[in-house]
């Protein structure tokens, strides 16, 4: 007799994992993120994105790797100081053109498509202030937490 209890308690919290990841992937489970981000962080993060991307970076007509193009958007960071304060003003004024020719930067991606790095940029930080990044749904932070819930 215990032995199918405990078989069905582990039956019914698999059902919930399963149930709380479907959700999540329609769109229905709402994002988790546990403390908010300084404008500084989302700064640094947007510079990790490009850097971690396997993109190639388009500045002034000549083409860069994602690695080189980082260094160069913190280089453009480090020289505005105090002047650019927030990921949007980062995006606006430093990520999307250059400061010399004013030629709008562009990322080309692997399957060929080039779009304007702010637009890029734009739409990660969107995702970023969702809680969409580094989401980690509730059972895999805790999974015995799923399963106690079914008993």
């Amino acid at each position: 007799m215990a032995l199918t209890t405990k078989y069905l308690k582990t039956q019914i919290g698999i059902v919930l994992l399963l149930l709380t990841h479907s959700l999540y992937g329609f769109g229905i489970g709402g994002p988790r993120q546990s403390t908010t981000l300084t404008e500084e962080q989302k700064i640094n993060h947007l510079i990790q994105y490009i850097e971690k991307s396997n993109v190639i970076f388009i500045r002034n007509g000549s083409e860069y790797n994602a690695i080189d193009a980082a260094k160069h958007l913190r280089m453009k960071r480090e020289k505005a100081g105090k002047r650019v304060k927030t990921a949007k003003e980062f995006i606006d004024y430093i990520a999307s053109k250059s400061s010399m020719s004013g030629e709008a930067y562009k990322i080309k991606f692997p399957n060929g498509m080039i779009m304007p790095v702010r637009d890029v940029l734009y739409y990660e930080l969107k995702k970023l202030e969702s809680g969409k990044v580094g989401f980690k749904p509730n059972y895999l932070l805790n999974p015995t937490k799923a399963i106690s819930l079914a008993c």
